[in-house]
């Protein structure tokens, strides 16, 4: 009988044992940075605990920015309702049902003002989970940081602003892929003159991740994604050496604990490669630099106390394999929102990690494991190919306008639902150890009241601001869409008159057409 063959869910053989493994001749914080991007990696300083959240209205948001905060958290990550990441104010008829559902609703200047209120800008760092509407996002961000009497040459934080694996994974998109290429590039313009410290773009393997992807295809089409928005740059005539500094990634941490770890090590040496082969000497701008969120699509509805052990055996993976910020999933979100109190032990398990188990007192533990080192090998040639593949068709944009990411991804995701299926993969508490009661019986729910509430917002904003600046301002972004200025500050200066989110978008959707 023929031993059962073992495989990472990338399809990479795992053998009995290992015995021998390249030799380890770089140090943690020099080129290729495999071992990590500083010298003393987490003896230095932490990574960011950064919990994602926000639904229902800004004011509410607040409170649960207030909460973590006072629980100690250490940077604040902003969820936003699905009208806002495709450009409907919450009046809009497509906006109805989806209103402060899957994140914070936000329709003006005014409900970041009220999202933000009683935190300094100055003071945290915010990351901002926004795409298509990014610019208008980030444009209130900067409006509410002046207001405030902030620096913007000091503030930070991060906006996503990765519209290519919205057409290749997740849908969030408005504009045709040129088009959003450049509000992509004028924010990387406008940003590395005026808020130099902001991370304008974050990379995101995430949402290739959750639609199915294996580790392997997530590191690919990331870091080819990537590649595609530093050339963009180039063509826009920006120094490698000043904005690949301000690029960040944004990764998934799944079940197969040494494969995560193997994918994060290849992956930062896998993007020194690609930044120095484009021109970049300075060695910070050939790090890469990542927030990783444990595995949303690995949580089950059935026995959800479960996913405490998921999110912890991840959370950790994440941690050896070098993370910069960290957010730990809620162990009810396959039912529901998070609940407060399960926000509270997702929190917790990061700060257990970071100030009990010890793995934060040597650089990188594992570094010089047979195994490890073999895998992190083994991974980078695996997402190499798939990258030398894309860059025969051109690019990322080729690639995904010709449905071949969207295909592969599809399929490694149908080959993991049928193993599933068939047993040949294990899902405790799904497929395998089940039972007929799951004992989790309190969720959270937002109520579609939450629209009339927007809704009334908006009324009493259109009735108060002066609508002829807020006309004139939407005039001259319409002007500017046609020709080629750069958009960012005619988009402050709308976003400042108090136009709404829908009404920016709209002035796009009208010049740029839809995708």
């Amino acid at each position: 009988m023929s031993e059962k063959k073992h495989t990472t869910t990338s399809g990479i053989e795992i053998k009995a044992l290992y015995t021998k493994a390249k030799a380890m001749e770089e140090l943690p914080g020099e080129f290729p940075f495999t071992r990590g991007i500083q010298k003393d990696m987490y003896r230095g300083r932490l990574w960011t605990m950064r919990q994602y959240a926000g639904f229902s209205t800004a004011e509410e948001s607040n409170k649960r920015y207030h909460y973590l905060l006072a629980q100690g958290t250490t940077g604040l990550s902003v969820a936003f309702d699905l009208p806002t990441q495709i450009g409907y104010d919450s009046d809009h008829e497509m906006a109805d049902g989806e209103v402060g559902k899957v994140g914070v609703a936000i329709d003006s200047l005014k409900d970041i003002e009220i999202l933000f209120d009683g935190i300094e800008l100055k003071d945290i760092t915010t990351s901002m989970t926004i795409n298509a509407t990014a610019s208008i996002l980030l444009a209130m961000y900067i409006a509410l940081a002046k207001k405030q009497g902030a620096d913007l040459k000091q503030i930070s934080g991060t906006i996503q602003n990765d519209i290519l694996k919205e057409y290749a994974a997740r849908g969030t998109y408005i504009y045709p892929p040129k088009q959003s290429m450049r509000l992509i590039t004028d924010i990387f313009e406008f940003c590395s003159k005026e808020v130099p410290k902001w991370n304008t773009i974050s990379i995101s393997g995430y949402h290739i991740r959750e639609a199915g992807s294996t580790a392997v295809q997530e590191l690919a089409f990331t870091l080819a994604n990537g590649k595609t928005y530093l050339k963009a740059a180039l063509d826009k005539g920006l120094d490698i050496n000043v904005f690949a500094k301000r690029l960040s990634f944004f990764f998934n941490c799944h079940n197969n604990f040494f494969e995560e770890i193997a994918k994060f090590r290849a992956a930062r040496r896998m993007w020194a490669k690609i930044t120095k082969d484009l021109g970049a000497t300075d060695e910070k701008a050939q790090m890469l630099r990542f927030h990783t969120q444990t595995g949303g699509s690995t949580l089950t509805a059935q026995q959800p106390l479960n996913n405490v052990i998921r999110v912890s055996n991840q959370a950790m993976a994440a941690v050896l394999g070098g993370t910069q910020s960290l957010h730990t999933n809620g162990y009810d979100e396959a039912l529901s929102l998070p609940t407060e109190s399960a926000a509270k032990i997702a929190l917790r398990t990061q700060q257990i990690i970071a100030f009990e188990s010890g793995v934060t007192d040597t650089v990188d533990p594992l570094a010089g494991s047979f195994f490890v080192e073999s895998l992190t090998d083994e991974v980078e040639a695996a997402a190499w190919a798939y990258i030398d593949r894309i860059d025969v068709m051109g690019g990322s944009v080729n690639a995904i306008e010709s449905d071949y990411m969207q295909n592969e991804i599809a399929g490694a995701s149908y080959q993991y639902q049928k193993e599933i299926e068939n047993g040949e993969r294990i899902s405790v508490g799904v497929n395998k150890f089940t039972q007929a009661e799951e004992g989790l019986t309190e969720v959270f729910n937002v109520d579609d009241s939450i629209r009339k509430l927007q809704s009334e917002k908006l009324e009493h904003l259109k009735t108060t601001r002066d609508n002829d600046a807020v006309e004139k301002a939407l005039q001259r972004l319409h002007e500017a869409a046609k020709g080629e200025d750069n958009l960012m500050p005619l988009i402050i200066d709308a976003v400042e008159k108090y136009a709404t989110l829908g009404e920016i978008a709209d002035v796009f959707r009208s010049t740029f057409g839809v995708y």
